[in-house]
Formats: C-alpha cells, structure tokens, sequence
C-alpha cells in the first residue's frame, strides 16, 4: 500500500516535472527562435544598409559622372568649334595668300603662334602643344607662309590622321588600365566632393572656371599625363667600365644643381662627372668624363649640393663621408665617424651647409662642412640603407633601414621618430620625397610604397619590377616614378597608378646570350633630369644610357 502510494507521488512528480521541463524546453526555443530570427534580421539590417551606402556612393559616383561627362561635352564641343573656325581661316589664307592687308595682319596676329615653332613659345598654350608634339615626333607645321594651297591642307589631313591614330593608342593604354585609372578618378573625385562641403565657397569657384570640378581637373592631368607616354626611347649611350677592370657595377648616378653635369660613382673607386649635352649631341664610341676622382674605396652614394655647383658628397664601403670640390678634384670635408660601411648620403636642400648619411653600424648623423664632428648621431637599431632630406624642410629626414621601416625624423627631437612607416615586408633600399609631403620608397619585396608624411598615411603600393636582393635605384620627379630591376629591365611608374607605365630592358652587346654572366646583370641607378621626360640609367655591367619617355 504504501509501496504503490510511494509510486502515486513519484507519478505525479514526475509529470509536474515533465510539464515543467516541456515548458523550460519550450520557453528555450522561443528565445532560441527570437535570437536566430534577430541575428537574421541584424544581419539582413546590416546588408541592407551597406547595399544602401553602396548604392548612394553608385548614385554619387554617376552623378559625377554624369556631371563630368556634360562639362566634357561642352569643352570639347568649343574645341571643335574653335578647331573649325581655325581651319576656315587657313582655308581663307592659303585661297589668298595676299589678300586685304588688315585682314592678313589680323589674321598673323592671331594664328602666328598657333603654327610657329618653339622659338615662339610664348605665343600661348596652342603654341606649347603644337610644339611639344612637334618633338616627340608627330606631324609638325610649319608657319603659313605663303604655301600651295594642296601642300597645306595635306599637312592638316596628315596630322588629323596622325592625332586619330594616337587617340587608339591613348585608348587602348586606358583599357589596359581600367581599374586602376578608375579607381584613381573615383577617389579624386569623392575627395574633393566631400571637401565641397567644408570649403563650398572655395569649390564653388573651382567649379565655375571652364565648368571643370577640381577633381575632374586633377584626373585628366593624371590621365593625359600617363596616357602620354607608352615607351623609354634611348638618345645616347656610355660605357662606364674600363676594358680591363671587371668590376663596373655604377651606384649612384646623379645630376648636378643645374641639370648640366651628372656624376656617376660605384664599385670601381672613381668617381666620374660627364657634360650631359656633350654626351647627348656629340656621338662618340666612348665618353671622357670631364672631372675624374680616385677614391680609396668602393663608393655606394652621391649628392651634389643644391646650392654649391662644384660640390659633391660621397659616401663609401670603409664608412667615410667625403666633401669634394669637383673643380680642383680635392676633397674639402671628410667624416671618418661610421664604424661601418655608410651606404648613403644627402645634402639639405634648405641648408647648403648641413648633409646626412647612414651606415650598417646603424646609425643616422648629420654633418655640417663648417664642422669635422658630427653635430646629430641618431642610434637606430638597424642597419640603414638610405637617408633623405625633406626638400621643404631643414629638419626633417626619412630614413629607410633593414628593418622593414621608413622613420620620419624631426632632427630638433630625434628621441624617437615622428612616424614609422610600416608595409615594406622586406629592407627598404631607398626613400625619395616627391614633394613635401609624398615620399617614395623602394624595397627588396620587389615594390615601391607612396606615403603622406603630413598625414603618416599609406598612399599606394606600385608593383612590376623585380627586385629582390639588390640595389636597383629609385628616382622621382613631380608626377613619375622610375627603379631598376633585377631583370636588367628600368621601370616607370605614374605616381596614380600602381602598375608601370612602360619599362626598357638594358642590351648585352658585349656578351653572348651563351654567357651564364648575361642573365644576372641588374639595373643599379637611376636618375630623373629635374621636370623633364629624360632619365639616367647605369646597369651592373657599367653601361650607362639617356632615356627619354616617349609616345
């Protein structure tokens, strides 16, 4: 009885125990359901809103588009005009040479400049381009003299067919570059949209000069610029190296203050300076340098001062800093301080009388040839592989190390660097400053890195060159790029875009393609003529040429 009664209460234990973990179980899917479902919808929520930021940036971006391409539209609907109304008056001119004199003076006056040549320069921006397409080889015209009449519009056929022919290779240039092209006008383009809303007064006469937005302005200079150029043409040749001395791998290759000589310096302990137009206009089988310097060791740098034209700085194997006046071919300053080899040196642009270098005993100094001791020792940890003066600032150097790091230093604090720029996976090589603000850096992870040292910012990583062990060398100028390669290849890059714009690959003509020496040949200085399309380049087997890009 009991026994049974004993199983009554268990039973209906059991049951109040079953109702209650039935509805526990319950109550747990309920909020189970609820969590999944509001996870869904969070996610759903979340799609939805980045679908939704996506479209209005879509939406913005055809906006600007749609605005960009009426501003072009209208421009290029002037130009045609423009183009008409030149054409009708040559037409005019060339039916009657004499014709009425104040017509014909008038019509000197205004198109004399449009088709002179360079000696006329100052005749406006038609002028400029007429020209300049002029040396890059395309059809030229000469002044409207008193020309037959077939004779002139042929030579007008002629140059429309050569423009028709050069916009499909401009085109074909920008489709092989798409992405990178549209990706730098989408950029350009939100920037300065989004700055509209803080500076709209300032924007908004941007936007009524020529109708152009100021990110439209600033690609199509990108644009033109790069599409501009589609190879590196050679216009003269030197041979560094002596017959007999195996050892010609040129280092460094640098223009003086004034573009007029270049000094080359590498593994042969000379240090040479050339007549840049001697060697471009005078062919000759070999090139006598106008100064030669013996050194007592291997040099790895060179640096003229941008003040002093007959000053030039080197920096060699054995450590030593060296000041030297090309013009006695003595040396006016030398720094014994590096322990170890100083693979770098740079004059102040802002200072003429301060310089800094960098060595494997990794340290920074600074220098002033008013002065033996250095005045500034920067311990670093790493060895250094270059060392670059801001060209806008006394007091500011980049320093590229094997670390893998870019220090940005303020020389009146150097207890620690003002930014470290990370990305490099490997050595960075060299560091060269666009412009106050860009600077450029090479590495041995085969890329080249843009930053904004004013905003220690990445800007953009440029790929395609090879090089992986070596110095190849690293030069800028405003808007291009250019670096050796481990290829025997030279490399150009747009500064807005991250693949090359063109690259030349360096002959061997003294050395059979059999050679098992003809492959590992490299590109081991580079050298931009300031504002200019024309470079130096010196490989490992001492070949130096003069490049120029062209169309």
């Amino acid at each position: 009885m009991g026994q049974r009664q004993g199983c009554d209460v268990s039973i209906k234990e059991l049951d109040a125990l079953l109702s209650m973990l039935s509805e526990r179980k319950r109550k747990l899917e309920q909020e189970e359901a609820e969590r999944n479902m509001q996870i869904l919808l969070d996610f759903l929520q979340m799609l939805r809103k980045q679908k939704v930021d996506e479209l209005n940036e879509v939406q913005n971006d055809l906006q600007y588009i749609k605005e960009d391409i009426n501003s072009v539209e209208r421009h290029r609907i002037d130009l045609y005009r423009a183009r008409d109304r030149y054409s009708m008056k040559l037409r005019m001119l060339v039916d009657d040479p004499i014709g009425k004199k104040p017509w014909s003076s008038s019509t000197d006056r205004n198109f004399g400049g449009l088709f002179s040549t360079s000696r006329n320069a100052p005749g406006g921006l038609p002028t400029g381009n007429l020209t300049y397409k002029n040396v890059e080889g395309k059809a030229q015209i000469s002044s409207p003299g008193p020309h037959r009449k077939d004779n002139s519009i042929s030579e007008l056929n002629s140059q429309h067919m050569s423009q028709s022919g050069l916009a499909v290779v401009r085109k074909k240039r920008v489709n092989a570059q798409f992405n990178d092209l549209q990706e730098c006008y989408l950029q350009k383009r939100r920037l300065l949209a989004n700055k509209s809303h803080v500076k709209e007064e300032k924007d908004v006469d941007v936007i009524k000069r020529e109708g152009y937005s100021a990110g439209l302005e600033d690609f199509q200079s990108v644009l033109s610029t790069f599409t501009r150029y589609s190879r590196l043409r050679v216009i003269a040749e030197l041979r560094h190296g002596d017959l007999f001395h195996s050892a010609n791998i040129v280092s460094s290759i640098e223009f003086d203050r004034d573009d007029e000589l270049f000094a080359t310096a590498g593994v042969s302990r000379r240090i040479k300076v050339f007549d840049f137009s001697s060697v471009v206009n005078e062919p000759a089988d070999v090139h006598c340098p106008v100064v030669e310097m013996s050194t007592r060791s291997k040099l790895s740098c060179l640096s003229w001062n941008k003040y002093t034209k007959n000053h030039i700085a080197s920096s060699d194997y054995d450590g030593i800093v060296t000041v030297w006046d090309v013009t006695t071919r003595q040396s006016v300053m030398e720094y014994e301080e590096h322990e170890k080899r100083a693979w770098s040196v740079d004059f102040s642009r802002t200072d003429p009388s301060m310089l800094v270098s960098g060595s494997d005993d990794c340290k920074v100094k600074v220098w002033c040839t008013k002065q033996e001791a250095s005045v500034l020792n920067i311990d670093m940890k790493a060895n250094i592989c270059c060392v670059k003066y801001n060209p806008g600032s006394g007091v500011h150097i980049a320093v590229g190390s094997a670390d893998h790091h870019i220090h940005y230093y303020d020389l009146r604090n150097t207890s620690q660097p003002v930014h470290i720029f990370s990305g490099h996976r490997k050595a960075v090589s060299y560091v060269k400053f666009l412009s106050n603000n860009e600077l450029a850096s090479a590495s041995t992870d085969s890329t080249l890195r843009l930053w904004d040292v004013k905003e220690d910012l990445p800007i953009r990583t440029l790929r395609g060159h090879t090089n992986e062990k070596n110095f190849v060398g690293l030069t800028v100028n405003n808007e291009f790029l250019a670096c050796g390669s481990e290829t025997n290849e030279v490399f150009v890059y747009h500064k807005a875009i991250s693949k090359p714009v063109t690259w030349h690959r360096f002959g061997s003509p003294d050395v059979d393609d059999a050679d098992e020496d003809a492959g590992s040949y490299f590109i081991s200085a580079v050298c931009w003529k300031s504002d200019s399309p024309t470079m130096l380049a010196a490989n490992s087997q001492g070949t130096i040429k003069v490049l120029v890009l062209a169309a």
